[in-house]
């Protein structure tokens, strides 16, 4: 029986791990006003008829901290990459000559700046539900188990509530840190 009890703790503890670790590659994406290759995950590039990542078709490298540059295998996907990170809405604008794409990161007004505090904050609360969702599937597998007695289930059951409560305050941690970097002008 306590086997099992650890099994499911340890299920989700991993549960939990899963959503702090998502919500660390959402605020990757999130603008500093510093480039960063990672505010290009996740696009999608049209080569030769198939949506293909823009990392596997291209370079991106960032020369320097308010440059990102794009330098496809293939000429001819130079525009489609283009486009492509023009209809992704990063208020990205990437310049062609002809090599590569240049993309100059403009730097955050202070508007802009809450407004993407505010992003953080939305993705932190996004990976608390996801939290509580860890919580309640591990809670309801302790109540499934059959002959666990009602001591045994309520300390499985506090268990989980700290493994909450430590990821909640990671998920804070990261989010606090990543409103810092975004702030610091």
């Amino acid at each position: 029986m306590d086997e099992e009890i650890q099994f499911i703790k340890a299920e989700t503890d991993e549960m939990m791990d899963l959503s702090v670790i998502h919500l660390k590659k959402e605020l990757i994406k999130i603008s500093t006003g510093k480039a960063n290759p990672a505010m290009l995950q996740g696009i999608m590039v049209d080569y030769y008829g198939t949506n293909t990542p823009l990392n596997q078709v291209s370079n991106i490298n960032t020369p320097d901290a308010k440059t990102i540059t794009v330098q496809p295998w293939e000429k001819a996907m130079l525009e489609p990459c283009a486009m492509a990170i023009t209809y992704a809405n990063l208020g990205l604008n990437p310049q062609n000559n002809g090599e590569m794409l240049i993309i100059s990161v403009p730097p955050l007004t202070e508007e802009r700046r809450r407004e993407m505090v505010k992003r953080a904050k939305h993705e932190g609360e996004e990976a608390k539900i996801g939290i509580r969702n860890a919580r309640h599937h591990g809670i309801n597998e302790i109540k499934q188990l059959d002959g666990l007695s009602e001591d045994l289930a309520h300390d499985a059951e506090e268990d989980i509530q700290q493994l909450t409560n430590k990821h909640a305050k990671a998920i804070d941690e990261v989010v606090n840190e990543k409103e810092v970097d975004i702030m610091t002008v």
